[in-house]
């Protein structure tokens, strides 16, 4: 095949943060509600908080992402070839092993 492959991928550690919380579970903390209070009812009494959705909020660490370019004949050694990059970069430490991959762009 013709043509390049861009892959962007990111190193993952194992001190990184990846949780996801319901708006419910959310009311249901007093610091949270708290905190609702005295940034957006402060000085009101009575206050209630209800939610007509159950969204999502997904915390995690945040990453810098990474990329390199490869043939278009290497599609499946991908992953490998980017665990290689990393190495090459010396991005991969003693708590910082592993790599995800992002995005895969066709050039």
């Amino acid at each position: 095949m013709d043509g390049t492959i861009m892959v962007t991928y990111k190193v993952l550690c194992d001190s990184d943060l990846n949780v996801e919380v319901s708006l419910q579970e959310l009311l249901k903390n007093e610091n949270v509600l708290k905190s609702i209070k005295s940034e957006f009812a402060k000085g009101s009494r009575n206050i209630t908080f209800s939610s007509k959705t159950d969204a999502v909020i997904k915390i995690e660490s945040l990453k810098d992402v990474h990329t390199f370019e490869v043939s278009k004949d290497d599609f499946a050694d991908l992953l490998t070839l980017a665990e290689e990059d990393a190495k090459n970069k010396k991005l991969l430490k003693k708590e910082c092993e592993r790599v995800e991959l992002v995005d895969i762009t066709t050039l």
